[in-house]
């Protein structure tokens, strides 16, 4: 029944973190028997059992409890199969949206070798519009993910097909991002290659384009400034946010800091 298999996939997190809580006792039997499970249900014909499965793969890898050699041999592998040109398209959009939430939590060199060139083939997708759509609202993240070489030689040319798509939710969904994959590059891209295409986005034919790419303008322009002298640093949840200078911290005072007078001199020179 469907259902039972559901409800296990719930339990199997705990599960997991009790045994690693008591790995002298059972220092096997998460690999051995838990694992595999979650990997076939990965695969499951049923829907929810496939949700369950994937939710409970995130919350493994967010805990750190799924070995490297298991990321590498067997969660990858399955879903590059299950993202595969061929794949069934309810796969394919399941498939490349985990992908997309997992990269976060792996290694930069597993996210790089393994998974990017299957992202950057899905970006190009030309048989299903989710598919890009859910590439295009992650980009930032695999930006930060794989840096700002693999960036600049293989996701910049991707980023500019998705600024330019048919569909105006992608081109919305580009602008949306447009800081995080601004922050990945280098000053000389930044200012050479991603402010002419900002441009494009403020002029595009749709006003739900242009609205999101005027509210995505402060932050873009935020890239430019110098983060040691303006203070302005992404966390990890993708926000902008500006970290108080030590004068100010020491003084302990509510009057507002010149980080915004630091970012304009810096952007005029810039």
């Amino acid at each position: 029944e469907p259902t039972v298999r559901t409800e296990l996939m719930e339990q199997i997190p705990p599960i997991a973190i009790f045994l690693q809580e008591s790995r002298p006792k059972f220092p096997m039997a998460f690999f051995e028997y838990l694992m595999p499970i979650v990997v076939r249900y990965l695969t499951d014909v049923n829907n929810q059992v496939r949700k369950a499965g994937q939710e409970a793969l995130l919350i493994l890898l967010e805990q750190d409890l799924v070995a490297q050699s298991d990321i590498e041999n067997k969660v990858c592998p399955i879903l590059l199969d299950l993202s595969a040109p061929d794949s069934d398209d309810e796969y394919k959009v399941e498939a490349v949206n985990i992908i997309c939430k997992m990269a976060s939590m792996l290694s930069r060199a597993t996210v790089e070798h393994m998974l990017l060139p299957r992202f950057c083939e899905l970006c190009s997708d030309g048989k299903l519009f989710q598919v890009r759509k859910i590439c295009a609202a992650n980009f930032g993240d695999i930006c930060n993910a794989v840096g700002q070489e693999a960036t600049e030689r293989l996701l910049i040319p991707k980023f500019f097909e998705l600024c330019s798509d048919s569909v105006w939710g992608m081109r919305k969904a580009c602008a949306e991002c447009f800081m995080a994959v601004s922050y990945t590059t280098s000053p000389e891209v930044r200012r050479s290659k991603l402010s002419p295409l900002f441009i494009s986005l403020i002029s595009d034919t749709c006003r739900w384009v242009r609205q999101a790419a005027f509210q995505s303008l402060g932050p873009f322009i935020s890239t430019f400034a110098n983060p040691s002298s303006a203070g302005l640093y992404i966390r990890e949840d993708g926000t902008l946010s500006i970290r108080p200078s030590v004068q100010d911290v020491n003084s302990n005072s509510c009057q507002p800091n010149n980080n915004i007078t630091l970012m304009s001199s810096n952007a005029n020179s810039a």
